[in-house]
């Protein structure tokens, strides 16, 4: 039934078959001494509902026209039923298709004619012109409001359409801002995952260089330590596609408290003086907030390997607070300006103070970096953790 319903949507016209084998089939009324072929020629004014979808006012007039036609002879006035008909079609139309300043134009017209056919050919009959003139009004009545009943149901059928298409168009955007935010969040982890480690190793490798000739024993331990950045970059890089892979389910373990050790000891493995100062209960701390936090103490780290001169030395403070109604984890990486030659420039992605940001602001935290007085560098962040 809906596929019915859908074709005769597709294709308006076949709806109107029945109305114009109604139109053919009845016989004409008048005297049998006129050949049917004359009594058939006014009903030339019908062709125009074969167009009455697409210039419903064009078909109105002709109908109107030629009923008006109809009406001066009185060898055709008495077939008065098909053109009422055709009259209440054309009402119909011009109603459904929202002109109603012109249906009421056709519809004066109408009334116009049936009053002047009544009066004059209606009183030639046994009903009287009073029942020639008001028998058909209750047709047009009925064209009228069949007409509005029909256009505002299309018109909530065409809300309902639109409506749909706007829910289709909005779960497509959420979809592609879903995207862009995991894309996102995808390079965030890239880069902290990659910027760190590959830091250490070039910062390494270029020490390395410069103490080949003096001090082989310190190659073999910086070479020690660029092995273990690759592998701890390796490891990290599983772990990330596995998440990919395998969505919310594959993230633990993730980097957290635990690791936030070996991060400081790396960096320290490479010629930097770096101290780390834990404080409050870190065993209480959620783990996507102990995530957050060792991303951003890696990342401020980072900052420090590619900025910062060689000898400068470097402090990581946390504050986990206490676990409760909610906890500030306050964080604080700084490095001091120091005095010998910068560090081999790296180059910069431009994603790491913004990735810190975004971290910050998943706990609605805040985030301040700048200059020490000492022309160092420092970066403060603060976690507000909610409980689960």
């Amino acid at each position: 039934m809906p596929r019915l319903f859908d074709r005769l949507r597709a294709h308006p016209w076949t709806t109107d078959m029945p109305l114009y084998a109604w139109f053919v089939i009845l016989a004409p009324t008048g005297s049998s001494a006129i050949p049917k072929a004359i009594l058939l020629v006014p009903y030339l004014f019908l062709v125009p509902l074969l167009w009455r979808r697409r210039h419903p006012e064009i078909a109105a007039v002709l109908i109107v026209a030629g009923v008006t036609t109809q009406n001066l002879v009185e060898i055709w006035a008495y077939d008065r039923g098909r053109g009422e008909l055709a009259m209440a079609v054309a009402l119909y139309t011009l109603v459904r298709a929202g002109n109603r300043r012109f249906a009421a134009l056709i519809a004066v017209a109408v009334l116009a004619l049936d009053i002047t056919w009544g009066l004059t050919w209606g009183a030639t009959t046994e009903q009287g012109p009073q029942v020639a003139i008001f028998a058909t009004i209750p047709l047009h009545v009925a064209a009228w409001a069949l007409g509005e009943f029909f256009r505002a149901r299309q018109r909530l059928s065409d809300e309902e359409a639109v409506k749909a298409e706007l829910a289709a168009s909005e779960q497509e955007a959420r979809a592609r801002a879903a995207v862009a935010e995991e894309r996102t969040r995808i390079a965030r982890e890239l880069h902290d995952v990659l910027a760190h480690n590959v830091s250490v190793i070039v910062v390494n490798a270029e020490g390395a260089k410069l103490m080949r000739h003096k001090d082989p024993d310190a190659v073999d331990r910086t070479l020690d330590t660029i092995g273990k950045a690759g592998r701890d970059a390796l490891a990290e890089l599983r772990r990330l596609l596995e998440v990919l892979h395998a969505g919310e389910a594959a993230r633990s373990p993730q980097p957290a408290v635990a690791e936030l050790r070996d991060l400081v000891a790396q960096v320290s493995a490479s010629g930097r003086d770096v101290g780390l100062e834990l404080t409050g209960d870190a065993d209480g701390l959620p783990p996507s907030a102990a995530l957050q936090a060792y991303r951003i103490v890696q990342e401020a780290l980072t900052n420090m390997i590619k900025h910062a001169p060689g000898d400068a030395s470097g402090t990581v403070e946390i504050d986990f607070g206490r676990g409760g109604h909610r906890r500030d984890v306050r964080i604080a990486v700084t490095n001091t300006g120091g005095s010998g030659p910068l560090a081999p420039r790296l180059p910069s992605s431009g994603r790491g103070l913004a990735g810190m940001a975004q971290r910050v602001e998943m706990f609605h935290g805040t985030l301040e970096t700048g200059l020490t007085r000492d022309g160092g560098y420092r970066v403060a962040a603060n976690l507000v953790v909610e409980p689960g």
